[in-house]
């Protein structure tokens, strides 16, 4: 009786975990590798979020930033200064869009690009990955913020967004119901994702994902357009009315989508900057233990998410004496 040996299967490749190379089942903000601490990475993460709300000024970031980097840019001031035909319209709808990348309502849109930081391959490769992702999230927030603006440039004169009318004593104008509304989600969205990419929650992209691998990237990006329908940024609200105010729906699309564009602008060039000097470095860190990619992932938006949720939710609610007390800074 002859004895038959059977070949010990061949063992699998390691897994590269990059922008493009998820394990089978798993979307671009999940890999499918969970860290172990996960009740701690979340606890520090909200924490972080939390205590980002303590600290934030909004007065110096829209005002001393904000309005500084738009009057720098524009060559004038750019409240003071009326805006004259749709040229100059589209042109302020980029400045300001570009003055407002650090403001409370756009810092959540940094977290998104985190789980794509890592590329491997030449200079040029390392250059050109990145763009491939940006590309599909700007598809999603020119679809959103193209349609927004050609509703404002229909009805705008009626929305929440177009009132100038103060806070009342003890309550929320019109104007901060949406912005909590829309934050609110948002926050909400985001702390999801994060409990996702650390596999606390379902991945929701996961089906999806499987059929259409870039979708995740163009929600974010649909996620980053959503900060206009709630943004109370005062030289958004001024472009807002102006687009309002000229009945163009065309005008209203154009001047949204550059607004949008404008606001990602910086954070789509330190990517390529980051992804450039420290791509291939990361990729190689990320691949040595896949689940430091799910921490920093399930952390960004943790942090981003709690952030937003906190200051435009609870936050808010205390600076209008709705709730007794939430702490802050003196210098806010």
């Amino acid at each position: 009786m002859t004895q038959t040996h059977r070949s010990s299967p061949r063992p699998e490749a390691p897994v590269r975990i990059g922008p493009q190379t998820t394990p089978t089942g798993t979307s671009t903000f999940v890999n499918g590798h969970f860290p172990r601490r996960r009740g701690l990475i979340i606890l520090l993460s909200v924490l972080g979020g939390f205590l980002l709300t303590v600290i934030w000024s909004a007065e110096f970031v829209d005002r001393t930033i904000g309005d500084n980097v738009a009057n720098t840019l524009l060559g004038h001031d750019a409240k003071e200064t009326p805006l004259q035909g749709i040229v100059a319209g589209i042109l302020f709808a980029f400045v300001s869009g570009i003055a407002g990348t650090f403001t409370a309502c756009n810092i959540a849109a940094f977290g998104a690009l985190a789980p794509l930081t890592g590329t491997a391959g030449g200079r040029l490769n390392r250059f050109v990955q990145p763009l491939k992702p940006l590309g599909w999230m700007s598809m999603g927030m020119i679809a959103v913020s193209a349609a927004y603006g050609a509703v404002v440039g229909v009805v705008g004169t009626s929305m929440p967004q177009f009132s100038t009318a103060a806070n009342p004593a003890g309550g929320l104008s019109p104007r901060s119901i949406q912005a909590m509304v829309v934050f609110g989600v948002i926050g909400l969205i985001m702390i999801y994702l994060g409990l996702a990419a650390l596999g606390v929650v379902p991945d929701p992209f996961a089906r999806i994902a499987r059929r259409h691998p870039n979708a995740p990237m163009v929600f974010m990006g649909a996620l980053i357009a959503g900060f206009l329908i709630g943004r109370p940024f005062a030289l958004f609200r001024q472009m807002f009315r102006d687009a309002a105010e000229s009945g163009n729906p065309l005008y209203g699309a154009a001047a949204f989508t550059l607004q949008s564009i404008g606001n990602i602008v910086i954070m789509a060039v330190l990517f390529l900057l980051l992804t450039w000097f420290a791509g291939s470095r990361l990729q190689t860190w990320f691949a040595a233990r896949p689940t430091r990619l799910a921490a920093i992932t399930g952390a960004a938006f943790l942090v981003a998410g709690a952030f937003t949720f906190l200051y435009w939710d609870v936050r808010l609610l205390a600076r209008r004496d709705i709730i007794p007390w939430y702490p802050t800074a003196p210098w806010t």
